[in-house]
C-alpha cells in the first residue's frame, strides 16, 4: 500500500500507514468497523485442518486490533484440475468450524480457478473507536507478552521433508487451530498499550512493527520465548523456510544478538508463522496478572518475552 496516493476522510482511525493488522473505520462515536483480509496456501495435508488454520489466521487480525469479528467472506483459489470438489468442501467446513467457534457469521465468498490452492477470509469486526488497539503505541518500560509458541514455519518445512520428529505434529496443529479470541478478551482488562499478532514476518519482524517511528529499543529475552517441539531441531538440521531468510535479510541489521544465543534459537525468532500468537504490550506492573489470567484460560505458553524502553536509536537486542 505504500506509495499509493491515499486520502482519508475524518473517520479513518487506522489505515495502512503503520502496517497494522487491520483497518479501522469509525461509524459513530460508539462503534467502528475493523476490516482485514488474508489467505494462505496449504500448510498441512488434511483439508479440514487446513481450512480451520486458514480461518483462525484470518480472524486473528481483528483480535489483534482489540475487535470482535462479526462477519466473514470466503476467498478461494482452487485448482479444479488437481483436486476434487470434495477436498474444497472439507476445507470450507474446516473454515466454518473456526467461524462457529468465533461466533462469526459467514455471508458468502468468491472462488476462482487457480493453479495454486489458496484459502482465507475477508473478515469484518467491530470495536469501540476509543478501544481500538494499534501495533505501534509502545510506551517506555512496557513489557511484551507472547501468547503462542513459535516454530510453525520450521515444522512445516520439516514435515514436507519427512523429517519432523515424533510429537511435533500435535502441538503444531493445536497452536494454529487455536483462536486468539480468549487472549484478546483478557488483554482488555490489563491496560493493553499495543498489540499485534505474529505471522509471516516472524517474531523479530513484528517487534520491529511495534517500534513504529518511536525512538525506542526492545530487549528480547530469547530463553523466555516459547517454542514448539521440534522447531529448534528443524533449524539445527537446516530445514529452514525461505521466508526466514527473507525476514532476516529485511530486518536483521536492526538486531544486536548476544554471543551466548544459540543459532538455532535465533532462527526460530525469524521464522515466519501461520496463525501465530498475540504480542501484547502492557505496563510492567500489569504483566504478572495478565500472564496469570492467560494461563488460567488455558493459554499455557503465554510468557513475558521482551521489554521496551526509550533509546536514541531503534534496535532489537536479543539476549
Amino acid at each position: 500500500m505504500k506509495g499509493l496516493p491515499l486520502t482519508y476522510d475524518g473517520n479513518v482511525i487506522v489505515g495502512p500507514d503503520t502496517s497494522d493488522d487491520a483497518g479501522v473505520y469509525r461509524l459513530s462515536e460508539s462503534e467502528a468497523l475493523v476490516q482485514t483480509v488474508d489467505y494462505i496456501t496449504p500448510i498441512v495435508d488434511d483439508p479440514f485442518t487446513f481450512g480451520k488454520i486458514a480461518a483462525c489466521n484470518s480472524l486473528s487480525d481483528v483480535y489483534a486490533m482489540g475487535g470482535r469479528p462479526v462477519t466473514a467472506l470466503n476467498i478461494v483459489c482452487f485448482p479444479t484440475k488437481k483436486f476434487s470438489l470434495d477436498v474444497l468442501r472439507e476445507v470450507l467446513q474446516g473454515g466454518l468450524a473456526a467461524l462457529s467457534e468465533a461466533e462469526t457469521q459467514l455471508l458468502g465468498g468468491h472462488s476462482v480457478d487457480d493453479p495454486e490452492f489458496k484459502y482465507g477470509l475477508a473478515v469484518t469486526g467491530i470495536v469501540r473507536p476509543d478501544r481500538a488497539v494499534r501495533n505501534d503505541t509502545l510506551r517506555d518500560g512496557d513489557v511484551i507478552v507472547l501468547t503462542k509458541p513459535l516454530g510453525t514455519g520450521l515444522i512445516a518445512t520439516a514435515l514436507k521433508a519427512g523429517s519432523a520428529g515424533e510429537g511435533a505434529m500435535g502441538p503444531f496443529v493445536r497452536s494454529m487451530t487455536t483462536l486468539n479470541r480468549a487472549a484478546a478478551l483478557i488483554m482488555r482488562g490489563h491496560g493493553v498499550h499495543a498489540c499485534t499478532d505474529v505471522t509471516g514476518f516472524g517474531l523479530i519482524g513484528h517487534l520491529r512493527e511495534m517500534l513504529g517511528k518511536n525512538a525506542m529499543e526492545i530487549i528480547l529475552d530469547s530463553e523466555r520465548v516459547p517454542v514448539l517441539p521440534g522447531a529448534r531441531d528443524a533449524a539445527s538440521g537446516g530445514l529452514i523456510p525461505a521466508g526466514m531468510y527473507r525476514n532476516r535479510d529485511f530486518i536483521g541489521s536492526l538486531c544486536e544478538t548476544g554471543t551466548g544465543v544459540a543459532q538455532d534459537l535465533v532462527d526460530v525468532l525469524f521464522d515466519p508463522q501461520t496463525s501465530g500468537g498475540l504480542l501484547i504490550a502492557v505496563e510492567e506492573k500489569a504483566s504478572e496478572a495478565l500472564v496469570s489470567e492467560l494461563h488460567g484460560a488455558g493459554i499455557a505458553d503465554a510468557a513475558v518475552v521482551a521489554q521496551a524502553r526509550n533509546s536514541s536509536i531503534q534496535r532489537i537486542i536479543i539476549t
